[in-house]
C-alpha cells in the first residue's frame, strides 16, 4: 500500500526551530494532560506535536502495522514559514529538504519526498526546487499562494517556470482559512482548508495556468476540496460567460482531469464522486498522517491509483 500525503518533521528542522525559536515565535505548549505537547509558531495554527512527527522508527511501524509499504513524506505546512523574511523562509527550506533526502537516501524502497520552498520570493523557490530535487526530491510541496495573490500571479511566474523546466510534482497544500466568519468550532480548519484548495484549483483551472505549464504534474490535497462537487457549476459558466471561458480550450471539467487528487476524503461516496469525475488514475491514496484529521490507513481507491502514484514518485510517465 502506497500514501502520497504523509508529514514528517526531521529532527534537524526541531533544532532549528529550537535555536530561533525567539525570532519565529515557536511555542511548545502542554494544552491537555492526555495529550502531547502542542507546536505553534508565529502564534498560527497549533497542532499536537505527536511523537511519529518526528520519531522516524515509529513513524515506520505505525506504517508498517496498517500495511503502508511507501510513503511520501512532505513537510508540515505549519513548517512553510511564509509569514517570515525570504532569508528566514530559505533557510528553513533547505535545511528541512536536505533532511529529508537524507531519509530518502538511506531508504529509497520506504520513503520518497517533496521540500519546502520561499514561496515568497519565487525566483529563490525556483532555485531551492531545483537543489531540492538534484538532492533526489521529487518536487515541491506549497500552500495556496499568498494572501491576496493566488498561483495564476505573474508574481509566481519563476517558480512555475522552473518546476514546468524540471517536470516537477507541485503538491498544494491549503492552509488554514482566515475568513473571521468562521474563526470557531475548528470551522478554519473543517471547511476553510478545503475551501482554499477550491479556490487555488479553480484559478488554476480558469487562468489557463496549466496549459502554459504542462510539464508540471500538480496534485490537489483533500480530493480537491470542494471542486468536483461544483464542475457542473463552472462548465455552466464556461458556456454562458467569456470572462470564464477566454483562456480555455476545453470545458473546466475537462481541465480537472489533468490533476492529481488524495484519497483524504473520510466517505466513500465523496471519493466515488471523485473518481467518476477525474477517473481512477487522478486519484492517489494519501492518509494525511499523523495529525488528527488522518484516514489511517489510507484509502486505496484501486490498483490503478497505486500504479498511478508509483508513476509520479519515479517521475514515469
Amino acid at each position: 500500500m502506497f500514501d502520497f500525503h504523509t508529514h514528517f518533521i526531521p529532527n534537524h528542522v526541531l533544532t532549528w526551530l529550537q535555536d530561533h525559536k525567539k525570532t519565529v515565535h515557536a511555542k511548545w505548549e502542554k494544552k491537555l494532560p492526555d495529550k502531547h505537547k502542542f507546536l505553534t509558531v508565529n502564534g498560527k495554527w497549533g497542532f499536537e506535536l505527536k511523537p511519529a512527527f518526528y520519531d522516524l522508527t515509529l513513524y515506520k511501524q505505525e506504517s508498517v502495522d496498517v500495511g503502508v509499504t511507501h510513503s511520501v513524506l512532505s513537510p508540515i505546512p505549519q513548517l512553510f514559514m511564509y509569514d517570515f523574511s525570504p532569508e528566514i523562509t530559505t533557510e528553513v527550506s533547505q535545511i528541512y529538504n536536505s533532511s529529508l533526502a537524507e531519509i530518502v537516501g538511506n531508504s529509497p524502497d520506504r520513503f520518497s519526498a517533496l521540500g519546502t520552498l520561499p514561496l515568497t520570493a519565487p525566483e529563490k523557490a525556483a532555485t531551492i526546487l531545483n537543489e531540492a530535487m538534484n538532492q533526489g526530491l521529487k518536487g515541491a510541496i506549497i500552500g495556496p499562494g499568498l494572501g491576496e495573490k493566488l498561483l495564476s500571479d505573474n508574481f509566481f511566474t519563476p517558480l512555475f517556470e522552473e518546476a514546468n523546466r524540471l517536470k516537477a510534482i507541485l503538491f498544494i497544500h491549503p492552509l488554514l482559512s482566515t475568513d473571521p466568519r468562521i474563526k470557531s468550532r475548528k470551522m478554519p480548519n473543517l471547511i476553510g482548508v478545503p475551501w482554499e484548495t477550491t479556490v487555488t484549483a479553480t484559478d488554476i483551472i480558469l487562468s489557463g495556468l496549466i496549459d502554459k505549464y504542462p510539464d508540471i504534474k500538480i496534485v490537489f490535497a483533500h480530493g480537491g476540496g470542494f471542486l468536483p462537487y461544483q464542475l457542473g457549476r463552472m462548465d455552466k459558466g464556461y458556456g454562458q460567460w467569456k470572462d470564464v471561458s477566454s483562456n480555455l480550450s476545453a470545458a473546466p471539467s475537462e481541465y480537472a482531469k489533468r490533476f492529481w487528487y488524495d484519497t483524504v476524503l473520510w466517505n466513500s461516496n465523496s471519493l466515488d464522486l471523485l473518481i467518476k469525475t477525474v477517473g481512477k488514475d487522478k486519484v492517489v491514496p494519501g492518509s494525511d498522517f499523523p495529525f488528527d484529521l488522518s484516514v489511517w490507513p489510507p484509502e486505496v481507491n484501486s490498483e490503478k491509483g497505486s500504479q498511478t502514484l508509483l508513476g509520479l514518485i519515479n517521475m514515469n510517465f
